[in-house]
């Protein structure tokens, strides 16, 4: 029997309705096969400014930084867009990754063929894809100084500088062999290398690490050919590593591939430290209370915690497996029901995905 801190961490809108679909299918992991896991609460986001008046209280940095694992709703709410963007809830996300330093960001993009009919793109384009984005998350145009803006001649400029050094480059690239080693040994690196300097470092650096994996396929790609080749031919990806900025992008538009942002979850991952767990949608503040939203991906994103949090990987296996069962059952929530299926609730699909583990 193993015992696991996690803490979790609700947020805002249909955060704490999502999270709680998730602990449930961690309890039924634990029931199964025999761990703990010991949930510990922490406020972020706006309902953290609503209580002490900060969108990342220091007694949540402490509660992550002593955990195993950090699981994440959403943060977000309209009432909060008219306060200063420097305490906006938003602004927890930046500083819980800072705080933890998570550097990667494990996106996947995988589409059940139960689900294929829910893309905006044919069937056949999109049936068999599975796919996994590793976007940088410390680095970039987003972190790089100076940046800012400023009056110059008359006129105000605005500027961001894409900076990245070596051992940043380094060690994302290198996360990105060693997931391609555990999947189909498949790994595009996507850049800007015939425009940015910081590309042409980025593709060196790549070259260089790649020695280390002779047995990784490896590719590259410009930024642009990427997000077409995304909707042209996705199933060609197995891997994809790429940096901030672009990661952002590539990975919102490969979720788009499954049908529903409500089926995706990601993972943030430190070098040694803690690693935080999280859907890729948003806090859906409209939504809140209503029973109506799926909970795949959080209970996805428990999946993943799993796996590398934990090295459990037939715990992970057994949540995967009961998504895909009750998929196969015919139960959907509204964001990807289709004709002659069974509709549910959110705590209905938490539920009938526990009892299934």
């Amino acid at each position: 029997m193993s015992n696991f801190k996690i803490a979790v961490l609700p947020g805002d809108g249909i955060g704490p309705e999502v999270i709680e679909q998730g602990l449930k299918a961690l309890k039924a992991v634990g029931n199964k096969f025999g761990h703990t896991f010991e949930f510990n609460m922490g406020l972020i986001g706006g309902v953290a400014i609503d209580k002490v008046g900060v969108p990342l209280p220091d007694e949540t940095i402490q509660l992550a930084q002593c955990s195993d694992a950090v699981y994440l709703g959403a943060v977000g709410d309209w009432k909060y867009d008219k306060l200063d963007p420097s305490i906006r809830p938003e602004k927890a996300l930046l500083g819980i990754r800072k705080a933890l330093k998570l550097f990667a960001n494990l996106r996947p993009a995988f589409v059940y063929e139960e689900l294929a009919d829910c893309s905006t793109l044919k069937r056949d384009v999109v049936e068999g894809v599975d796919i996994m984005i590793i976007r940088e998350l410390t680095g970039g145009a987003y972190f790089g100084e100076p940046k800012g803006i400023e009056n110059r001649n008359g006129e105000k400029i605005g500027f961001n500088n894409m900076i990245y050094t070596e051992s940043e480059i380094e060690r994302i690239v290198r996360k990105g062999f060693e997931v391609a080693m555990k999947r189909r040994k498949k790994l595009c690196s996507v850049d800007k290398a015939n425009v940015l300097d910081v590309s042409r470092l980025w593709r060196e650096v790549v070259l260089r690490v790649a020695k280390e994996f002779p047995e990784v396929e490896l590719s590259h790609m410009y930024v642009d050919n990427a997000a077409m080749q995304l909707i042209r031919n996705p199933k060609q990806f197995d891997v994809i590593v790429t940096e901030n900025l672009f990661g952002d992008i590539l990975s919102d538009e490969a979720s788009m591939l499954t049908g529903s942002l409500g089926m995706l979850p990601s993972a943030s991952l430190s070098e040694n430290g803690v690693a935080m767990y999280e859907p890729i949608h948003g806090s859906a503040p409209d939504f809140k209370g209503q029973n109506r939203l799926n909970p795949i991906a959080t209970i996805l994103s428990a999946a993943m915690m799993l796996k590398y949090s934990f090295n459990l990987d037939a715990e992970a296996q057994s949540i995967e497996n009961s998504v895909r069962q009750v998929l196969k059952d015919g139960y959907r929530t509204e964001d990807i029901m289709s004709d002659g299926m069974k509709l549910v609730g959110t705590s209905e699909m938490g539920d009938m995905i526990a009892s299934y583990i």
